[in-house]
């Protein structure tokens, strides 16, 4: 069996053999593979597509790429949540500390930043001293003793996906149905919970354009889950707008925090708690409503708060700068952007100003960036706001300079501005489960 063969038959259209996938993938984890011949295979996945049947293997291939992780000696029911990645996403941050604290137990992998998006290990570790690559036997340790770990992807868990989630990123094959769809829920399935929600997003500033794609995917990940015996659901939700008003590592652990305060943004804050319900929900913490109370009495008291408190301190993070965000620091270089006309702003393209947060140093353009933690972008104004002639609609911050002209030219190429206030759109589009699409 050659690889060659392989790019060829599905450059060409074919449906690859559970034979082939699965030699594929042991073959490339082994090294045999070279990135150049898997980008090639990406590219054309990217451009044909794969059947169910090639998306059900290629996932059972990655997840027995490595090991399993065993949570089954740890009491309580175990949950987990993804996202799709979204421009200013730190839900992750919000979300796992209220289910903690309302007594299910969180042993979540997360990753790093892919495209123009920041990932949620990169957003912990702004916060000084804080690990988020952890060893197994650490990570297990810190969620006996709270209840709550995030990690990076440990090597030994799907390490296919691990190669793969690295080489997408910088071969524009990210946005793929079955390549996220395969990645995502390899690692969910040797990541060990008992109850996933999955938040799919959809619009400009993700990798799924429409909410048709967006249901899609969620269709697709939750069968997965189901076969596999999980308790899953999905909610599709907005990105056509950034979630919340900062974007940046340590800018979007400030607004997670405040949001955990509950003083956060109303679009944060309501797509936060929709998922922390959810997830509450499949836990069987009670009915759709007694769950949402009681995400919102748990954001309200404080205790989530104090939850992601604790889970900072036993990672080897400051607490301090969790309760007081802004020991954080700021970045030493600043630029407003200002309103060119005056009307409402009828257009924000999320990926645009995503990639304008990258340029700043909030991202990664390649495997080897470097990201500034401290960089980013603080929104004065948003999709539907009213904005007069010369007003500051955004702030730009980076360590760097000779950084901001580029990032600027890229943030005003990404808003518009018209005479007449757009139409509002909804936050959550949808929920999917194994009964369907709500």
């Amino acid at each position: 069996m050659r690889m060659y063969d392989i790019i060829i038959k599905k450059r060409g259209g074919g449906a690859l053999s559970e034979e082939e996938l699965r030699w594929m993938i042991t073959r490339y984890t082994e090294g045999d593979i070279p990135d150049y011949q898997m980008s090639a295979f990406l590219m054309a996945v990217y451009f044909q597509g794969m059947t169910d049947e090639e998306t059900a293997i290629l996932t059972d291939a990655m997840a027995r790429s490595g090991e399993s992780l065993d949570l089954s000696g740890i009491p309580g029911v175990k949950v987990d949540k993804h996202s799709t990645g979204g421009v200013g996403d730190k839900t992750t941050l919000i979300v796992t500390p209220i289910v903690a604290a309302c007594g299910c137990t969180v042993a979540k992998m997360s990753g790093r930043g892919l495209g123009h998006t920041g990932g949620t290990v990169d957003k912990l570790e702004s916060i000084p001293g804080m690990c988020a690559s952890l060893s197994r036997d650490k990570f297990l340790d810190v969620v006996r003793r709270t209840g709550i770990a995030v990690t990076g992807q440990s090597p030994d868990l799907a390490p296919a996906d691990k190669k793969l989630y690295a080489l997408r990123d910088v071969t524009a094959t990210v946005d793929s149905i079955p390549l996220i769809a395969a990645s995502i829920m390899s690692k969910k399935l040797v990541a060990g919970s008992d109850c996933i929600v999955l938040d799919v997003k959809t619009g400009s500033g993700t990798f799924m354009k429409t909410v048709e794609d967006s249901v899609c995917l969620a269709e697709k990940m939750v069968a997965i889950g189901v076969h596999n015996g999980k308790k899953i659901a999905a909610l599709i939700t907005n990105m056509d707008i950034p979630l919340g008003y900062q974007i940046g590592n340590a800018l979007e652990v400030e607004e997670a925090v405040r949001t955990l305060r509950g003083q956060g943004p109303d679009d944060l804050t309501e797509v936060s708690l929709a998922l922390a319900a959810q997830l509450l929900f499949l836990a069987e913490k009670g009915d759709m409503d007694d769950c949402r109370k009681l995400a919102r009495d748990t954001l309200d008291s404080g205790a989530a708060l104090e939850k992601l408190v604790a889970m900072v301190e036993a990672q080897g993070g400051d607490g301090t700068c969790v309760r007081h965000p802004e020991k954080l620091g700021r970045a030493p270089f600043a630029m407003e952007v200002k309103a060119e006309t005056g009307g409402y702003i009828t257009k924000m393209d999320s990926a645009g100003i995503g990639i304008a947060a990258m340029l700043l140093g909030a991202g990664r353009e390649t495997k080897e960036s470097e990201i500034d933690p401290l960089a980013g972008i603080i929104l004065s104004k948003k999709t539907g706001d009213s904005v007069k002639k010369g007003e500051t609609v955004a702030t730009l911050l980076t360590s760097d300079e000779a950084r901001l002209d580029a990032a600027k030219e890229r943030f005003l190429e990404s808003v518009a501005i018209g005479q007449a206030a757009p139409e509002k759109k909804p936050l959550i589009y949808a929920r999917v489960t194994e009964r369907g699409v709500e």
